[in-house]
């Protein structure tokens, strides 16, 4: 059966898709802008190289960590990781929690991405998508994260809403 807002010969989805960086508190680093369709790893790179701040230099004592979901592990998307100078840790949803449960003082990474997300939803005009043009969406997109990183950073009283 064919869903809503489909095409008959091509089956893509209509709307767009969010390709986020963020860092350990859920602050975004980068941000790409896609069609619905298009699968996270094709991304990648995008999204890796548009980080809109400097990156401290990876060393032996204090590496660059890289946590991704399973969509990540293949050996492409693991070789442009590497190449970035990140340590990849790749995990399946149930790894987490099991680490979480078994290892005293384990914290969850892989929901920080999806907070990230959510504080994006609060835009009604990202949620909706009522831009048709691409390059509008992804401005409103880049305001929006400029305004997380603002409440990140400041004292919590800049521009709710």
């Amino acid at each position: 059966m064919r869903r809503l807002g489909q095409t008959p010969l091509t089956g893509e989805k209509k709307g767009s898709k969010r390709h986020v960086l963020v860092d350990g508190r859920g602050t975004p680093l980068s941000l790409a802008v896609t069609g619905a369709n298009a699968h996270d790893v094709t991304q990648l790179e995008t999204v890796l190289d548009g980080i809109a701040v400097e990156r401290p230099a990876a060393t032996c004592a204090s590496p660059q960590h890289l946590c991704a979901d399973k969509g990540y592990s293949g050996k492409p998307a693991l070789e442009i990781i590497m190449s970035r100078g990140y340590t990849p840790h790749i995990k399946q949803r149930g790894e987490e929690a099991l680490e979480k449960k078994t290892v005293p003082g384990h914290k969850a990474r892989r929901w920080v991405v999806e907070a990230c997300h959510s504080w994006f939803n609060r835009f009604r005009k990202l949620l909706v998508r009522f831009e048709k043009k691409a390059s509008s969406h992804l401005a409103l997109a880049h305001l929006a994260a400029a305004i997380i990183c603002l409440r990140k950073v400041g004292n919590g009283s800049i521009i709710y809403g």
